[in-house]
């Protein structure tokens, strides 16, 4: 089985998508985390924390919006590996892109205000940068996907579940997952 998990800076992504790979077994990779590597070998410290919401990461998706090389790349490595299958794959762009090859594309939503509460508090900075930050990497997202493939990241009509993450716990929104994917088994919709 192959499930993309997708959404937007602070929805909750790489939390649910590590606690479902383990639920299920299965292998957790990131675009995101693919993206980093390209940047690292550009001569960037992604491994400082909050990278993406910094002034590297911001300056990275400048560059990623001029040249859409890097986000080609690591979605036809996504692709190949959803091919394989076996993954819970983080991804915005997957869904879109390689949608019938998947077995469930699962989008988190969430507000701005609480995704900046979020990043705020897992990066060490204030809601007010956060806020700015959500909203800068957004917009530049938005355009690079518009861009390199002529699809809108608001389209969320290739996704199955949307789960609305503000007022649950990580713990709530894998069981409303959860849910649905037993849910599917059971219609033999999903083989695990």
């Amino acid at each position: 089985m192959t499930i993309c998990i997708s959404g937007l800076s602070g929805t909750g992504k790489t939390t649910i998508g590590r606690k479902l790979a383990k639920l299920y077994g299965l292998k957790y990779i990131s675009g995101g985390d693919a993206l980093k590597e390209k940047a690292r070998k550009l001569g960037y410290n992604v491994d400082e924390h909050g990278w993406w919401e910094g002034p590297e990461g911001r300056a990275f998706l400048k560059l990623r919006l001029k040249d859409p090389k890097f986000d080609k790349e690591v979605d036809a490595w996504l692709i190949q590996k959803a091919r394989e299958g076996g993954f819970i794959i983080d991804s915005r762009t997957l869904s879109h892109l390689f949608g019938e090859g998947l077995d469930i594309k699962i989008w988190l939503l969430a507000s701005e205000r609480t995704r900046a509460e979020r990043i705020a508090k897992r990066d060490g900075i204030s809601l007010q940068e956060a806020l700015m930050a959500v909203r800068e990497k957004d917009e530049r997202t938005r355009e690079i996907y518009k861009r390199a493939y002529g699809f809108s990241m608001d389209d969320l009509s290739p996704y199955d579940l949307i789960v609305d993450t503000d007022a649950l716990s990580p713990g709530e929104v894998v069981d409303a997952i959860r849910a649905v994917i037993e849910a599917m088994r059971a219609r033999g919709e999903l083989k695990l």
